[in-house]
């Protein structure tokens, strides 16, 4: 059964860059379609990015566009969120998925979907953007 861990998250002052990995065992990330999802305080969880294993699509929430961006290592069954000029809305527990069966990337990052309905759900890694 796939498994994933998150890990690169830390506390970095605004303007700052951090990347994230998500790293899969038990099963070959490639075969998945994978997202980044940000729990912050208090508010819902949102689908941050997200990349395709049919075609490599991607999706990113308005809020990220232009500062983060999200790729694929096979051959380290990772993938990455590079994220860039960070700001305290960044800040937040985010989360990896991965899932054979949802058919969009906009699909695979929207709200709402309980984490059991996907086939890998990370532990969670705290990201903190702050002075």
């Amino acid at each position: 059964q796939l498994q994933v861990v998150e890990s690169g998250g830390g506390l970095v002052q605004p303007g700052g860059s951090l990347r994230l990995s998500c790293a899969a065992s038990g099963g070959t990330l490639d075969d998945y379609t994978v997202g980044w999802f940000r729990q912050a305080p208090g508010k819902e969880r949102v689908g941050v990015s997200c990349i395709s294993h049919r075609d490599a699509s991607t999706f990113y929430t308005r809020s990220v566009k232009g500062r983060f961006t999200i790729s694929r290592d096979n051959a380290k069954n990772t993938v990455y969120l590079q994220m860039n000029s960070l700001k305290a809305d960044d800040t937040g527990v985010y989360y990896c998925a991965a899932d054979r069966t949802r058919a969009t990337v906009q699909g695979m990052c929207a709200a709402g979907q309980p984490a059991g309905t996907y086939d890998a759900w990370g532990q969670g890694i705290q990201v903190t953007v702050s002075s």
